[in-house]
C-alpha cells in the first residue's frame, strides 16, 4: 500500500536560512544574532528570516513591520542579490560534479536524480553526507537534504530535520512515519483545504490513504486521487534537468489595503523595471504580460495581454501592464492587498537580430535599458529605475 518501489535515488537539497546565513557569513557581527533580511520600509516585506529569528515567529513573506514588533531586537539587512547569485552559482557547480540531473527549484534549492552513480560516487547516503561536507568546507553554509525514491518524498524527507539535517525515506520509513505526518505537510494543501480536511475528520496521511479516489474527489474535487497517490508516498514526476523557466514575475504585499490608484501604479512600475532586468540578464524575451491583484479579502484577478513581437524592453512592457492596469482601474478601482507583473511566452533572445529591424527609438531604448542594466549590476537592483517608481508609497 505505502510508497513505491526503489527504482531511482533523488535528493533534495534546501539550504538553511540561505539569505541571511550569507549576511552572517559576510559580517561576523551578525553571528548568533536574530536578523532579517529585506527591505525596511512600511511596506517592505521578509526575504528571510534567520534561524535565531524563528522563535520570536518570524518568517519569510511576512510584512517586515510585523516581523521588527515580533522581535524587535532583530538586525534588518538590504538584499544582495549579486551575492546571493554568486554562492548560488557556486552551490550548484557543486550539484553539477554529482550529476547532470540537476532540476532547480530556486535559488538555493534543487531536486538531483544520483540513480546510477552508486559505481562512481558511492552509496546514496554517503553522497549526501560528501555533498553536506563540501557545502560547509567550501561555501562555509549549511544545507538540510532530503534522500527517497522520489521528489515528493525527498522533499518531504529535507523539511524533517532542519536546519543542517539528512533524512533518509526508505522503505521502512515510509511505512512507519507517512502515515501520522499531519495533512498541512502535504504541497498543494494550504489554510483553506486544511480546514476543509478538519470538517471531514481528516488529519493525516494515513486519513487520505485509506479513502477511495471517489471519496478524495467529493473533498477535494478533481484533485482528490492525486492528494491519495501523495499520501501513499507514490509520485511519478522525474527530475527535469535545466528546467527552463516558463515566466518572470514580481509581486508585492502590502501591510494594509492601498486605496489609490497611483500609488498602485507607482509599484507596478518599479516590477516591470525588475522584471525586464531580469529578462535581459537571462537573455530571455516576453511574448505577454499579466497583471495579478488580489484585494483584501483574498480575492484574485489577472489580466493577461499578448504582444505583437517579444520584447525585453522596459518601455514596451510598461506600455502594455499600464494598458491592463487601465483596463482594470476602469472596471472599478478596489483597494489592493497584493500587486503583481508578469512576463511569459518566454523565448531566448536571437542576439544577431536583435538591432535588425530597429527603428531609432527602439535602439534608444536598448541602449538606455542597457545603461540601467550596467548600474544595477554594478550598485544593486535597487539603485535606480524609473523615476514614476521613485514616488512615495502612500
Amino acid at each position: 500500500m505505502w510508497g513505491m518501489d526503489w527504482a531511482r535515488t533523488i535528493l533534495h537539497v534546501d539550504m538553511d536560512a540561505f539569505f541571511a546565513a550569507i549576511e552572517q557569513l559576510d559580517h561576523p557581527e551578525l553571528r548568533g544574532k536574530p536578523v532579517l533580511v529585506g527591505y525596511d520600509g512600511p511596506r517592505g516585506v521578509v526575504s528571510t528570516a534567520s534561524y535565531e529569528a524563528r522563535p520570536f515567529g518570524c518568517h519569510s513573506a511576512q510584512p517586515m513591520a510585523v516581523a521588527k514588533r515580533l522581535c524587535p531586537d532583530a538586525v534588518v539587512v538590504g538584499v544582495r542579490g549579486g551575492r546571493y547569485r554568486e554562492v548560488s552559482r557556486r552551490l550548484f557547480e557543486l550539484f553539477a560534479e554529482l550529476t547532470p540531473m540537476v532540476e532547480p527549484l530556486s535559488i538555493d534549492e534543487a531536486f538531483l536524480d544520483v540513480t546510477g552513480t552508486e559505481r562512481l560516487h558511492g552509496e546514496a547516503a554517503e553522497v549526501a553526507r560528501r555533498l553536506k561536507r563540501r557545502v560547509h568546507d567550501e561555501l562555509r553554509l549549511t544545507a538540510s537534504i532530503g534522500l527517497a525514491p522520489n521528489k515528493f518524498l525527498a522533499k518531504l524527507a529535507s523539511d524533517m530535520d532542519k536546519p543542517d539535517g539528512l533524512t533518509v525515506m526508505g522503505p521502512r520509513e515510509i511505512e512507519t512515519r507517512l502515515p501520522g505526518l499531519t495533512i498541512d505537510r502535504m504541497w498543494g494543501i494550504g489554510r483553506s483545504t486544511a480546514q476543509r480536511c478538519a470538517e471531514y475528520g481528516l488529519k493525516t496521511f494515513g486519513d487520505l490513504a485509506a479513502m477511495s479516489d471517489g471519496q478524495l474527489e467529493e473533498v477535494f474535487g478533481s484533485a482528490g486521487p492525486t492528494f491519495g497517490k501523495l499520501a501513499r508516498g507514490e509520485d511519478e514526476r522525474v527530475v527535469t534537468p535545466d528546467h527552463a523557466a516558463k515566466s518572470i514575475s514580481q509581486e508585492q504585499t502590502f501591510d494594509r489595503d492601498v486605496t489609490e490608484a497611483e500609488a498602485v501604479r507607482s509599484v507596478l512600475l518599479g516590477q516591470v523595471d525588475q522584471v525586464s532586468t531580469r529578462l535581459r540578464r537571462q537573455r530571455l524575451r516576453a511574448g505577454t504580460v499579466t497583471l495579478k491583484i488580489r484585494y483584501g479579502d483574498f480575492k484574485t484577478v489577472s489580466r493577461s495581454q499578448t504582444m505583437d513581437e517579444p520584447t525585453d524592453q522596459t518601455d514596451r512592457l510598461w506600455a502594455v501592464s499600464q494598458l491592463l492596469f487601465d483596463r482594470w482601474a476602469r472596471g472599478g478601482f478596489e483597494p489592493v492587498r497584493l500587486i503583481g507583473m508578469g512576463a511569459g511566452s518566454l523565448t531566448a533572445t536571437d542576439v544577431g537580430q536583435m538591432g535588425l529591424f530597429a527603428d531609432a527609438d527602439d535602439d534608444r531604448r536598448r541602449r538606455v535599458d542597457t545603461a540601467v542594466d550596467e548600474i544595477k549590476d554594478r550598485f544593486g537592483m535597487s539603485a535606480i529605475g524609473r523615476a514614476e517608481s521613485k514616488r512615495p508609497r502612500r
